[in-house]
């Protein structure tokens, strides 16, 4: 975080040309697409929001005749390429992701698409890693498109992108999770019960991260205060955030309110970003530059910014330029590289039927995201989630979390019982992390299993080995009395204690 922020202006973008029209016979049949933007949506499964902007492909057929096409096209040619808004130009998003490492791009630039996968595949973790850093957004979402389950989770799980604020999170054989203690009301003696039990389950060695109800700065503050009191009383080694708009948390880190991690949710494309999410690119590089000269964890956080992506935002509110949903998600992610997050956070299937109908488009675009992800040098957190006016279901959502931890994600979410009330969604509960972690072998970041482990939460074994201990699941281990808990467990939904 220490290196200047280059400016936009300074990144260099080839200048568009016409848009190129790309063949393939198959059989006796010839099909045709209209320019990269066309192309690249035509060689994805076909999703529903893809389906309701016609870039989805017409059938299986269409669908391999566009990827045989992308397999054939050099990197170069893509880079030449840049897609541009509907009016012609480059936007800010798209010009964010053309920051690449150009060295390493000019010795690899003459490889098809085709070839860069199967190197990749060849490749060491350290060598994929490297390469990422070297492809523009729009080629990673090429790439992902020629692969197959067992490559979108054999890839990623080669790259390990840690990250540090108090904890070390993203290491091999770690996994961490992000507690969402969220309620309709703000009610924070329900966020505190939440809280404590998924301490006590040994979740929240990400963050602690509450999504407001009321977005006011003098609620995000009150907030702020509040989990950050939680946090030293349990003395849980993480961090905090409350999940309000950028501009509000700066509002209250400015008045003092310990915003050790800034949030901000993100868009692939000016018009979705600036037009519906109220930042532009120029504002968040002023943000960063605030969090480094003040923001708390300053001393000793290497990383402190949080950003949320999820196929389909720039769909819902028809501002995609024609792109296709995994397109636009990828230059999200080429934006967030730009500034070295602590952690990014992927909520495909947060939106509903109208981008993902199924539960096998959200697990395939839980699978590409997170690999675009982490190709193009992000700490990938997801968490994939179903909201009930779709056709997924929980074995659909838990399928889809079991094939991200298999790939290698840094985090999962951690919400109460696995329903979020406030943002009516369903996602993962501390029941299914510590299962997750279990199943896969993994351990909490360093610093939280050791604070647990002397909470009793945990038990570590002489050879690394880490399982339940006496206080796992106890909430009351951070309760001082019967009377307290007692009002704590009134002001909880659904609260099962005993």
């Amino acid at each position: 975080m220490n290196e200047k922020i280059i400016p936009l202006k300074n990144i260099h973008v080839p200048v568009p040309g016409p848009e190129e029209v790309y063949s393939f016979k198959i059989l006796n049949e010839v099909f045709y697409f209209q320019g990269l933007k066309g192309l690249l949506g035509a060689a994805d499964i076909s999703k529903a929001g893809d389906r309701t902007t016609n870039l989805a492909p017409k059938n299986a057929m269409d669908r391999e005749a566009a990827r045989a096409i992308l397999a054939s096209l050099t990197l170069q040619h893509i880079y030449d390429n840049p897609l541009t808004t509907d009016d012609g130009h480059v936007d800010s998003v798209m010009r964010a992701g053309y920051e690449i490492d150009i060295e390493l791009f000019q010795s690899i630039a003459g490889m098809t698409l085709g070839e860069l996968k199967d190197h990749l595949l060849a490749s060491n973790g350290t060598r994929v890693a490297a390469v990422g850093l070297a492809l523009t957004p729009v080629m990673a979402s090429a790439l992902t498109k020629l692969m197959d389950v067992h490559e979108l989770v054999y890839l990623p799980g080669k790259i390990f992108r840690p990250t540090k604020a108090r904890t070390l999170i993203g290491t091999p054989k770690t996994l961490s999770f992000r507690l969402q203690p969220n309620h309709p009301k703000d009610n924070l003696d329900a966020i505190s019960m939440m809280v404590y039990n998924d301490l006590a389950m040994g979740m929240g060695d990400c963050l602690i991260g509450v999504n407001p109800s009321d977005g006011s700065v003098d609620n995000i503050a009150a907030m702020l205060w509040h989990i950050d009191k939680l946090r030293r009383e349990t003395g849980a080694p993480t961090q905090i955030c409350v999940l309000g708009h950028i501009k509000s948390q700066l509002t209250a880190l400015k008045q003092g309110a310990p915003v050790e991690i800034l949030f901000q949710s993100f868009a692939g494309t000016d018009e979705t970003l600036t037009g519906e999410f109220d930042v532009t690119v120029e504002f968040l590089d002023q943000a960063v530059e605030t969090m480094k000269k003040e923001g708390p964890l300053k001393e000793i956080a290497e990383q402190f910014m949080y950003f949320e992506t999820g196929q389909g935002s720039e769909m819902t509110y028809r501002k995609h330029n024609g792109m296709d949903m995994a397109t636009c998600e990828a230059l999200c992610y080429g934006l967030c590289r730009r500034y070295d997050p602590f952690m990014v956070n992927n909520a495909t299937g947060f939106i509903g039927p109208e981008t993902h109908l199924n539960d096998f488009e959200l697990m395939v675009s839980t699978l590409q995201d997170h690999f675009m992800g982490k190709l193009l040098g992000l700490p990938m957190g997801i968490s994939p989630s179903y909201t009930l006016h779709s056709n997924s279901h929980l074995e659909g959502q838990q399928m889809a979390v079991q094939l991200a931890t298999a790939a290698g994600a840094n985090f999962f979410m951690d919400i109460y019982l696995g329903t979020d009330r406030m943002l009516a969604h369903f996602v993962n509960s501390g029941h299914d992390d510590q299962t997750l972690r279990e199943v896969y072998h993994r351990n909490p970041a360093p610093e939280f299993l050791q604070w647990a482990v002397e909470k009793g939460i945990y038990i570590q074994h002489t050879n690394g080995s880490v399982e339940r201990g006496p206080n796992w699941g106890n909430p009351r281990l951070f309760i001082s009395s019967d009377l307290e808990f007692q009002r704590l467990h009134e002001a909880t939904p659904n609260a099962h204690w005993v």
